[in-house]
């Protein structure tokens, strides 16, 4: 902006050239007329001055420059009024006025010219603009008449007549100029006139020029010598544009109104000379020009320009790591604050620089390589600003990389845990890690040289099953660089065990196990016993028949009391218990025509945890093992064939802990014939399509397939491959019947391989094919669970799960649920090798199913992420196409595309190069949303790359509404830092701030940013204001822009705190009301509401009184927080009070549960207490602890500890604790969640333990009393003999029949005795 001064030339007239960007200025105080006249006010005059923020002490009034009078009130007020009387000769002139900003006074008001007596007070004229003075924008333009109810009338140069005219209530008119056009530029001026007098009109206002902007190309702005210069050093800024004749300006974005500079030179450039730089002249510049008739150019790219004593820091990186091998790559990034200048990499001990890099390179990501590196590169690497121009600036320091050249990598770190010690039953886990990325982990067991270890994630579990887990461990690595080179070994680690205590499951479990053995024992004796006594029993020995019917009963009753011993809840679905995968066997040679010269035979493994290969023949004959290569497959060369290789080979696969199925059987029939080839085939369905496979294990062999009863092959193929694939059109029952294939040479003369083992094909009826899915997405992490869900309509179905063709689970017929059938498989843990592609069919007694459609699963995290990328870009118009191009790091993969929210990928495509594009056709506002890519391959269990990074596609023809929101928060003091972020749903774009103007400067634009991120730093009266942003796409689009939510920025700390409180209470029921009440000691203020936590104001009021109510209807429980207010006047906006006395608000019909832990833990040991720790969020309050429901009033405490001891098993139980508020005694909280303090271990299995126990007790209740029974019976044996022995000669045995001899009811049996007595005796005994 360029003015003359009033009073500094003699036609006293004001220019104001009004640009893009506004005038941040100190808000004036305002200066009026009022008078009791309205007609001729000239005759009393009062002229008022009201400060725009602040109360004050004193206010001055100047005129013509110079002090007249000074006014200081009784108390301090916001505005002070001077009597002027009548005007006269003496008393017109310039005026102003200022008032006391406690340590100066403040800037002048806004000049009020008094013209003689007889004539209104001349008007000012200015211009306030919300966007740019672009075309199309709107601009208001304001005027100011210093009196009240006067006429304002707007006129534009060239035009006789006014083009607008006001009639406002106050002493100001605004004239918008909407859509704005070339046609609106021009000189326009301001006049007055009273009402009532319509002849009487003031003097014309100081003239002001409008520019429209952005009808000429914009200039280019350059810096000599450069960008970067020291203080006291001179610079020059060469403005150039493509039009002679113009004017040139050049302003600094920070300080316009200081820094703004005109000039008119002859040619099509202007130079602006700085003498003698400052530290203030740093910062941002941009120029312009415009012609005579104020039709300006675009504004050209903002030059950033450093005056500084020092260079900044910078910093680098050494990429992918600063410990490397010999002869590989490296990449050191070096990047600083400083945009504009090139950057030089120096070496510790050389003088000269290594490499440089100039700024277009720094600009495209560009770093310094080293390639093939060798151990002289070893060293201390810095990088340094690096200037082609002369300057004084001195370099400051900066941080360096050392690298490191090895021939080995470093060693790794080796760690336990839990511990290093053994625990009964548990297993420990070795920890391998390293400083950097790392291809696979090693674990090494000195105690065994031919154990080891894989992994990928350096995680390795050791159990101690029978002892064999404890001795000394180590580990190594290897990188993706150089997979064949292994790093040095870690540290030992020595794992002993086992220790620790033995648990309540374990001795019971022991105790049943003896029990059940020595009663079976018992049992055997008993049967044996009877056989050999079971002839003839004396009656005093006939209770061992009891006895043995005991034993017999209590075997019985403790075998049911132990089948009703539980380990815990069943699982209702199938566990699939992942097999190792078959490996895949061929041939290779090198003579095509007669490939048995040279036979090599390879085995491969689709797992990727395979460690070694083994080659047998005729299923026994160990003939060699080979260890896996990277490609996961070994070779096994046989040489040439003779008579003694004839046979069948099949290979194994080894992992950790198992060995996989056999191969297909390759077999070599002998010399001058080919291997016999394998046939498979899919299942023959009447109607559709048959395949069948002939696989001939050699590669360049031609293939044929027979038919029984047929001399002529069916079919014939060339040379495809190792396999060939024959297809029978639409099955019908005519092709039923044995098929076998044969390979020939694929030159004449052919050498033919026998036929295969015939393939029956028997045409059937079939079920339909079942429904087959993932419960979840198909795509997962290592370590997830998977849940297989195979259902059909029909009833009592039998399922079966298939992973690349091969049968891994099956499970029974839901006979119990009628309805359709449905069987879950479920995956616990995904591994790598889980991943493949997954069927599953059914079947009842004789019919199957169809095969179900594939599922591929696919592990991710093995290979790294690809990008993802959007042509033409992520925001598109609807109904046009966008093309998704995934970029992948290998070939040959298979790609997937996923959007959020669908759980199975919307496209795959298998490519042979390393990146595939998805088309989305005509896009709707559906196919909005996030969307990532995946590569995997399909050779290999599926092993996948982590999920590339989330790309957002909008379809739509509006850009969403960006979010404003400020951190730490909008409300501040003076002095701290403010980061104002604009977040939009696109990436790939430009932030722009805005900073909406006050009443007297034109708007402003603020700085640009990439990231969204405009930080305010030093806040200061310059720094308030209300804000807004908007983005703008770095690609073509033709979607309109909307600004986002505005942030007012306030400072506190220059008004007295208001006072905040809250009705009813500060504690609620959730769907109740609350108020919060605000007061203040001035009128005409805007009120906020803070929360604690929130980055903004709750709400915003603008009152007519003292007092803000803030009424917060239905609250929720996340209302509940500390909240404060604060206040600024409205004359002076955005200087807000000190925050008021912070208020606590509890939103709940139940103050929130407590937590309750233990420590140290939660299992008693032998004389030691344990401390219960209840916690809860509020403070003042009391805790109560509650044992197995019951409340112990004696367990009231106010810092929330409890001491429990276990003294004769009395702390044992569970505990759960509530607190009360102290200034609610009757408000209980809800109980805490239960906490159980065990014995000395505790329960292994929480969910039977009440059962077991009772059972338990049975068991030993039952053999207790029989040993009761034996005892007693035991002490009785001797006494029943003797008195036997002792009787008076007479014999009182009964003698029974032999037990395999029936005894005839009623027949009788005379003994010596019974006759002498003359008594007959019968006693049937029954066994």
């Amino acid at each position: 902006v360029t003015w003359g001064r009033p009073g500094e030339g003699d036609t006293m007239q004001q220019t104001f050239t009004v640009l893009l960007f506004c005038i941040l200025m100190e808000p004036q105080p305002e200066l009026w007329i009022e008078s009791n006249y309205p007609q001729a006010p000239w005759e009393n005059i009062t002229l008022w001055c009201r400060s725009p923020s602040r109360i004050s002490s004193k206010f001055l009034l100047l005129k013509d420059k110079t002090q007249m009078t000074w006014i200081r009130p009784s108390y301090k007020t916001f505005q002070v009024s001077f009597p002027i009387g009548a005007l006269t000769e003496s008393n017109i002139g310039l005026y102003r006025c200022c008032y006391w900003k406690e340590t100066e006074w403040s800037k002048p008001s806004k000049v009020l010219e008094l013209e003689a007596p007889g004539q209104l007070p001349k008007p000012i004229f200015w211009i306030q603009a919300e966007t740019p003075l672009l075309p199309g924008c709107n601009v208001n333009i304001l005027c100011h008449g210093w009196l009240q109810d006067l006429v304002f009338m707007l006129f534009k140069e060239g035009y006789a007549e006014p083009v607008d005219y006001q009639v406002p209530t106050g002493t100001m008119a605004i004239f918008s100029i909407d859509n704005m056009t070339s046609e609106d530029e021009g000189v326009y001026i301001c006049r007055t006139h009273i009402q009532m007098l319509p002849t009487l009109w003031s003097e014309p206002s100081n003239p002001l020029k409008l520019v429209v902007a952005g009808l000429y190309p914009k200039p280019t702005l350059t810096a000599y010598p450069g960008p970067i210069m020291a203080s006291g050093e001179s610079l020059s800024l060469r403005c150039q544009g493509p039009i002679y004749g113009m004017t040139f300006a050049l302003m600094r974005l920070e300080d316009l109104e200081n820094s703004f500079y005109h000039k008119k030179p002859i040619k099509n450039e202007a130079y602006f000379f700085f003498r003698s730089l400052k530290m203030q002249d740093t910062g941002h510049y941009l120029c312009f020009y415009y012609d005579g008739s104020y039709r300006g150019s675009l504004l050209s790219d903002v030059l950033k320009i450093w005056v500084t004593d020092t260079f900044p820091k910078t910093w680098l990186l050494a990429r992918p790591n600063p410990v490397v091998q010999v002869g590989q790559n490296v990449s050191l990034r070096c990047r600083g604050p400083m945009d504009g200048v090139g950057l030089a990499l120096y070496k510790k001990g050389e003088d000269k620089p290594l490499q440089f890099l100039d700024a277009t390179s720094i600009n495209n990501n560009k770093s310094f390589l080293l390639n093939n590196v060798t151990n002289s590169d070893s060293g201390i690497y810095s990088c340094r600003y690096h200037l082609t121009w002369k300057t004084s600036i001195r370099m400051a320091s900066h941080n360096s990389v050392e690298l490191l050249v090895v021939d080995k990598p470093p060693k790794p770190s080796l760690s336990a845990w839990p511990s290093t010690m053994f625990k009964l039953g548990k297993s420990i886990t070795l920890q391998c890690r390293a400083s950097h990325p790392v291809l696979e982990f090693s674990l090494e067991w000195e105690e065994r040289a031919t154990f080891q270890k894989f992994s990928v994630d350096g995680d390795f579990i050791i159990s101690n099953v029978d002892g064999k887990g404890t001795g000394t461990y180590s580990c190594s690595y290897r990188v993706q660089a150089h997979p064949n080179i292994w790093s040095h070994r870690s540290e030992p680690l020595k794992l002993m065990g086992p220790a620790g205590f033995l648990t309540w499951n374990y001795i019971l479990n022991e105790a049943i196990r003896l029990s059940l053995f020595m009663q079976l024992v018992a049992l055997m004796f008993v049967v044996l016993w009877i056989k050999w006594k079971c002839r003839r029993l004396r009656i005093r020995e006939a209770w061992l028949l009891g006895t043995a019917q005991g034993v017999t009963m209590l075997f019985i009753v403790t075998a049911l009391l132990c089948c009703g011993l539980c380990n815990g809840e069943s699982v209702e679905e199938t566990e699939i218990i992942m097999p190792t995968p078959k490996p895949e066997m061929w041939a290779e040679t090198n003579f095509p025509l007669a490939p048995w010269k040279n036979l090599t035979l390879w085995c491969r493994s689709p797992s990727g945890s395979t460690k070694e290969f083994v080659l047998l023949k005729d299923g026994t004959g160990w003939i060699a093992t080979r260890p896996a290569t990277e490609q996961v497959r070994a070779a096994f060369p046989l040489g040439a064939l003779t008579q003694s290789h004839a046979g069948s080979y099949h290979c194994h696969s080894w992992e950790e802990m198992a060995v996989s199925e056999p191969s297909e059987a390759l077999e070599l029939v002998g010399t001058d014939i080919l291997p016999k080839p394998v046939i498979s085939s899919s299942l023959p369905i009447l109607g559709q399509d048959l395949q069948i496979l002939c696989k001939g294990w050699l590669a360049g062999l031609g293939f044929a397939l027979y038919k029984e009863g047929k001399q002529e092959p069916v079919q014939q193929l060339g040379a495809l491959g190792r396999e060939a694939l024959f297809t029978i059109q639409r099955v019908e029952d005519k092709d039923g019947g044995n098929y076998s294939c044969r390979t020939h040479t694929e030159k004449h003369p052919f050498k033919w391989s026998e036929p295969s083992e015939p393939l029956e094909l028997v045409i059937q009826e079939m079920y339909p094919k079942p429904f087959f899915n993932t419960l979840g997405s198909p795509v997962v992490t290592p370590g997830s669970r998977v849940t297989f869900n195979c259902s059909t309509p029909y009833h009592h179905m039998t399922f079966i799960v298939y992973k690349d063709g091969n049968e891994i689970a099956s499970s029974d017929k839901s006979w119990t649920r009628p309805g359709p059938s449905e069987a879950h498989f479920l995956i616990m843990s995904v591994g790598i090798g889980d991943g493949g592609n997954y069927s599953c069919r059914y079947y009842d007694f004789v019919v199957w199913s169809e095969f179900s459609d594939l599922v591929e699963l696919v592990v991710t995290e093995f290979y790294p992420k690809p990008t993802l990328l959007a042509k033409p870009g992520p925001l598109i118009l609807p109904g046009k196409n966008v093309t998704l191009h995934c970029q992948g790091t290998f070939q040959g993969m298979r790609f997937a595309l996923l959007q959020e929210g669908t759980q199975v990928p919307i496209q795959f495509q298998s490519v042979s190069g390393n990146s595939a594009d998805f088309l989305l056709h005509n896009v709707t506002a559906e196919d909005s949303g996030n969307y990532s890519c995946i590569y995997y391959e399909t050779t290999m269990s599926n092993r996948g790359s982590y999920l590339s990074m989330p790309l957002m596609i909008l379809v739509t023809d509006t850009l969403p509404k960006p979010r404003l929101f400020p951190e730490p928060n909008s409300v501040t003091s003076l002095g701290e830092n403010v980061t104002l972020w604009c977040q939009g749903p696109l990436p790939g774009v430009r932030y722009i701030l805005h900073k909406e103007a006050d009443a007297t400067s034109p708007q402003r634009w603020g700085p640009t940013s990439n990231d969204g991120a405009f930080p305010i730093t030093n806040i200061s009266n310059a720094s308030i204001g209300r804000y807004s942003c908007c983005y703008h796409p770095n690609w073509t689009s033709y979607t309109k822009i909307q600004p986002s939510n505005t942030v007012e920025l306030i400072i506190t700390g220059l008004l007295p705190k208001p006072s905040l409180l809250a009705q009813p209470g500060p504690m609620v029921a959730p769907g109740e009301n609350m108020t919060f009440q605000c007061q203040a000691e001035f009128l005409g203020s805007t009120f906020f509401l803070l929360k604690e936590g929130t980055q903004e104001p709750v709400k915003k009021q603008r009152p007519r009184g003292y007092r803000a109510d803030f009424r917060m209807p239905a609250l929720r429980n996340e209302d509940s927080g500390i909240y404060s207010c604060v206040y600024y006047l409205n004359s002076d906006p955005f200087k807000g009070s000190n925050l008021s006395d912070s208020l606590e608000i509890w939103v709940t019909d139940k103050p929130p549960k407590p937590s309750l832990a233990a420590w140290p833990s939660t299992v008693f040991q032998l004389g030691k207490d344990i401390t219960l720790q209840c916690r809860g969020p509020l403070p003042g309050v009391e805790f109560v602890l509650e044992h197995d429901g019951e409340e112990a009033p004696q367990q009231f405490s106010e810092d929330g500890d409890f001491v429990i001891n276990n003294s004769e098993g009395k702390g044992i139980g569970n505990y759960s604790c509530s607190y009360r508020l102290q200034a609610h005694p009757d408000i209980w909280s809800e109980p805490s969640d239960s906490l159980e303090l065990v014995g000395e271990a505790g329960p292994a299995a929480q969910e039977c333990t009440v059962g077991n126990i009772v059972r338990s007790t049975l068991i030993v209740v039952v053999i207790v009393a029989l040993g009761v029974v034996l005892a007693i019976e035991w002490k009785k044996w001797p006494r029943l003999r003797t008195r036997g022995s002792e009787t008076d000669g007479r014999d009182q045995t009964i003698a029974l029949e032999e037990c395999n001899q029936e005894g005839e009811a009623g027949t009788t049996t005379n003994s010596p005795s019974s006759t002498s007595q003359g008594i007959s005796v019968e006693l049937p005994v029954p066994v």
